[in-house]
C-alpha cells in the first residue's frame, strides 16, 4: 500500500536516498509504515487501524492455514507480503524461523538452528520470544543456559550477523522480544540471581543482566547499560514521547520497577523503584502523561501500576498515580485507547478504566484463561485464550461481548494485524482470516 507523508520543505531537497534513510529511521522506532514489526504492534500498543476486519469471524472468512514445522509461543511479525514467526522441536531441540507469503500462506524459507532442549517452565516455550523485522533484516531470540543468542537474518533468510551474550539464568527459559528504535535493536536481558534457579547451576557462571543496544545493520553494541536484576522480566519495551520533553525506552522490572533510558546512549534517565514486588510479565503502556506496567505471579498477587512520569530535562521526579488490584493482569498488557484503558486478565475478567484517574467502569469477566495480550482494531479487542477461542469486546466503556469463534488449539500467543488481515499463531498453526470478501462478478 502507498505511503502518504506530507515531509518538510527542506527534507523535498534531499536525495532519494537520504529521504530513505531518514523515513527507515521514523519507521523502525514508533510508526513502522503500515505494518506489524514487533511484538503487539507499532510501538508495542496493540492497536491497529485497519478497516474492514469481520467481527463476526467464521470459517469462510479463513483465507489459509499453515501447519508450522515445530510449536512455539512467539508472535507473527510482517513486513510487506512477508510473515515471520518462529518454532521450534521443542524436547527434539532446534529453533526455526520461517517466512510465509502473506497473501496465500506458501512457506517462502525455513532456516534451521541448533538448540539442545533444557529444563524450562511447562508454559514456556523455546520458540517464545517474538521477532523485529524492518525493510532488510528479520531479527530473532532465543536461548541456553549458556547462550542468549540474538540473530539477524535477510529477507531471503541468510544469517547477516549473530551475537552471544553469554548464560542466560532462568527457570522459565527466555521470553522477552527485541525492538527496533534509531537502527539498534534493543534487547531486554533480565535473568534470575543463582539463588532463584532451581537445581544445579546449568554453568559456574551466572548471567549478567543487562539492557543492549546493536546496530542493526552490523550486531555491533552500541550502548550496554548493566541492571541490578535478582528476578528475570520478560516485559518488552516501548518507546515515551513526552510532548516538548526527551525520549525514553520504557522498561518494566521488579529490580528497577519503570525505568526510562536514553535510547541514544543507553543512560538512566530516570526510574520509579520499588513499585513492583513480583515478576514483570506484560509490556509497558502509554496513556499521555501516564506510564502503567504490572507484576504477578502464577499464585495471583497481581498489581498495575499508573505513574506519572518524570521530566528528564527538569528536576521533576515520576509519582504515583492509582493502582489496581482487583483482577489485575499479569501476562497480558492492556490497551490504552483515548481517554480508556482496557486490562484483560489471564483468567479472563476485562477492566475498563478512566486512562487519567484509573476509576473502573467496569470489570466483567469474559470468560477463559489468557496468556496472549488483546488488540485493538476499529473499535474492537480482539483476543485469543489458551484453548484457542477468539473472543471480540466491544472497545468502549460499557461491556459487551460481540463474538467468540473457536480454533480449537492451545494458544499463548498475541494476534498481529496487517494488511487487512487477521495473523493467528496457535501452538502448530497460522492462521490468516481476511477482511470482508469481494462479491463475485454476475
Amino acid at each position: 500500500m502507498p505511503l502518504n507523508i506530507n515531509l518538510p520543505k527542506r527534507t523535498r531537497t534531499l536525495s532519494p536516498a537520504l529521504i530513505a534513510a531518514a523515513l527507515f529511521s521514523v519507521f523502525t522506532c514508533t510508526t513502522p509504515a503500515q505494518e506489524w514489526t514487533r511484538f503487539r504492534g507499532p510501538n508495542g500498543t496493540g492497536i491497529s487501524h485497519a478497516k474492514g476486519i469481520p467481527t463476526q469471524i467464521s470459517d469462510a472468512d479463513l483465507d489459509w492455514k499453515l501447519e508450522l514445522p515445530g510449536i512455539g509461543h512467539s508472535s507473527p511479525v510482517l513486513w510487506g507480503e512477508r510473515v515471520f514467526v518462529t518454532c521450534t522441536g521443542d524436547k527434539a531441540g532446534g529453533i526455526y524461523v520461517v517466512c510465509v507469503s502473506a497473501k496465500d500462506g506458501k512457506v517462502l524459507w525455513k532456516r534451521d538452528f541448533p538448540l539442545s532442549p533444557f529444563t524450562r517452565h511447562q508454559f514456556n516455550s523455546f520458540a517464545s520470544a517474538t521477532p523485529t523485522a524492518d525493510g532488510e533484516r528479520v531479527y530473532v531470540v532465543w536461548n541456553e543456559p549458556d547462550h542468549y543468542f540474538l540473530t539477524a537474518l535477510d529477507h531471503q533468510g541468510k544469517t547477516v550477523w549473530q551475537r552471544d551474550f553469554g548464560p542466560f539464568v532462568s527457570q522459565h527459559a527466555c521470553g522477552t522480544s527485541p525492538i527496533l528504535c534509531d537502527n539498534k535493536v534493543v534487547l531486554a536481558n533480565f535473568q534470575d540471581e543463582p539463588k532463584f534457579v532451581e537445581g544445579p547451576m546449568p554453568d559456574p557462571r551466572s548471567g549478567k543482566s543487562s539492557i543492549i543496544a546493536v546496530a542493526a545493520k552490523t550486531g555491533e553494541t552500541v550502548w550496554q547499560t548493566p541492571r541490578n536484576s535478582t528476578v528475570v522480566a520478560y516485559s518488552t519495551p516501548c518507546l515515551f514521547e513526552p510532548k516538548g520533553g526527551k525520549r525514553a525506552l520504557i522498561f518494566n522490572s521488579q529490580s528497577h520497577g519503570i525505568s526510562a533510558l536514553d535510547p541514544e546512549t543507553g543512560k538512566v534517565l530516570w526510574e520509579y523503584e520499588r513499585v513492583f514486588d513480583k515478576r514483570c510479565v506484560s509490556s509497558p503502556m502509554i496513556a499521555g502523561e501516564l506510564i502503567l506496567g504490572s507484576c504477578g505471579s502464577g499464585g495471583g498477587g497481581n498489581i498495575v501500576t499508573a505513574i506519572k512520569a518524570a521530566d528528564a530535562g527538569t528536576s521533576r521526579k515520576p509519582e504515583l498515580a492509582y493502582q489496581i488490584k482487583k483482577s489485575a493482569p499479569y501476562v497480558p498488557t492492556g490497551i490504552v485507547m483515548g481517554d480508556l484503558i482496557w486490562l484483560w486478565s489471564d483468567a479472563g475478567i476485562v477492566s475498563c478504566l478512566n486512562a487519567s484517574t484509573g476509576e473502573i467502569r467496569y470489570q466483567e469477566r469474559v470468560g477463559g484463561n489468557y496468556f496472549g495480550s488483546p488488540v485493538w482494531v476499529d473499535g474492537r479487542l480482539f483476543c485469543v485464550s489458551k484453548t484457542g477461542e477468539l473472543v471480540v469486546v466491544e472497545a468502549s466503556d460499557k461491556f459487551k461481548v460481540l463474538h467468540r469463534y473457536p480454533l480449537n488449539e492451545l494458544c499463548h500467543s498475541t494476534l498481529a494485524v496487517a494488511l487487512g488481515h487477521l495473523f493467528i499463531r496457535t501452538e502448530k498453526h497460522l492462521w490468516c482470516f481476511g477482511g470482508p470478501k469481494a462479491s463475485a462478478a454476475p
